[in-house]
């Protein structure tokens, strides 16, 4: 159980930090959308992977595992909340991908759902970090400090499921952010 808490928290923790670029990409995305696309496309396999920790954890709760029901479950409003973060996580990034995949009958719409999806989900992705903010200060530090991390159980491949996961999301920024330059082409906004 703790170890998949930590994977939860850790992942969160690197995370935030790609979010948080992705956030300054936003704020000049005319010029910064090759950067923008690359780092969306890192965020893909890391948000994989906090979706998969975080619903085995809740499955085992549910499930009454021991562990999982002495640590309960997280406050109501976080729980109501999950679902809509998690849905609306995979609609912008999904969304993205599509834009930078479909043809210019698409464009419009798909560049409209990802910037409607996008709002939504900055509302309740603000709500979900302030609401984990505590937990995650606490879990994930210990996974990356030297002197801690031969103290926890299970840091190093919580470690490398991350680095493994920010691997394939640079391979997938390479892979998609050359077709930042045709997409420009194709569309008749000149951009997002």
């Amino acid at each position: 159980m703790e170890s998949n808490a930590r994977l939860t928290g850790t992942t969160a923790a690197a995370l935030f930090v790609l979010l948080a670029a992705e956030g300054v990409t936003i704020l000049r995305v005319h010029h910064l959308l090759s950067a923008h696309v690359f780092i969306g496309m890192l965020l893909i396999p890391p948000v994989l992977v906090k979706i998969a920790s975080t619903s085995y954890r809740m499955v085992r709760y549910y499930m009454g595992a021991p562990a999982y029901r002495r640590k309960g479950p997280p406050p109501v409003l976080l729980r109501l909340l999950g679902p809509f973060v998690v849905v609306l996580t995979v609609v912008v990034l999904a969304s993205g991908v599509a834009l930078l995949l479909a043809g210019p009958a698409w464009q419009r719409s798909l560049l409209l759902l990802h910037k409607a999806s996008f709002v939504l989900w900055f509302g309740a992705m603000t709500i979900h970090i302030l609401g984990h903010v505590a937990d995650t200060a606490s879990l994930a530090p210990r996974d990356w400090m030297r002197r801690t991390r031969r103290e926890v159980g299970g840091a190093g491949l919580r470690l490398w499921t991350i680095a493994s996961s920010l691997v394939v999301g640079v391979l997938l920024g390479v892979l998609f952010v050359g077709r930042v330059g045709p997409w420009l082409a194709s569309t008749s906004f000149g951009g997002h």
